[in-house]
């Protein structure tokens, strides 16, 4: 049997699964990326180069969770943003009411100080209701506990 020089990466086909299980049990899936150049986000939420995304059915519009990127569209302020992370630039993918999910290992050199714990979050309002119950904004790094990146096994 023939094996190819290089097998392709595990970390889409682990975000994907992760993602199936966050939504399958009524969860928000977040992803925490490393921003450098190859990243499209808003640059104006990125903090300490890392941001996190709410990917959810209800935050998204248009979502490709591919092997190479994650794609889709997404209302910050107001506004409607393109959003691209290649997937090799997620740390890790997890559940907001929960922590529970999968980190992964950091291909580029970590920024100094620059860890999955100190992570900003940033929710898309696409999913918002008009009836004004909005779902609550992130809380600041500074208020109560942190949440924890389990492995989910």
């Amino acid at each position: 049997m023939l094996e190819s020089p290089e097998a392709t990466s595990t970390r889409p086909y682990l975000i994907r699964a992760l993602y199936e299980w966050c939504t399958d049990n009524g969860f928000t899936p977040y992803v925490a990326v490393a921003v450098n150049d190859q990243v499209l986000v808003p640059r104006e939420y990125v903090k300490n180069d890392e941001i996190v995304l709410n990917i959810s059915f209800d935050a998204t519009t248009a979502l490709k969770l591919g092997n190479d990127f994650i794609e889709f569209k997404a209302r910050f302020g107001g506004k409607a943003r393109e959003i691209m992370v290649p997937v090799n630039q997620v740390m890790a993918i997890y559940a907001r009411e929960n922590g529970q999910g999968m980190a992964f290992p950091s291909v580029q050199a970590p920024t100094e100080g620059a860890t999955p714990t100190n992570l900003t979050s940033v929710e898309s309002d696409h999913g918002q209701h008009e009836s004004g119950d909005e779902p609550e904004p992130p809380r600041p790094a500074s208020s109560g506990p942190r949440p924890a990146l389990t492995r989910v096994k």
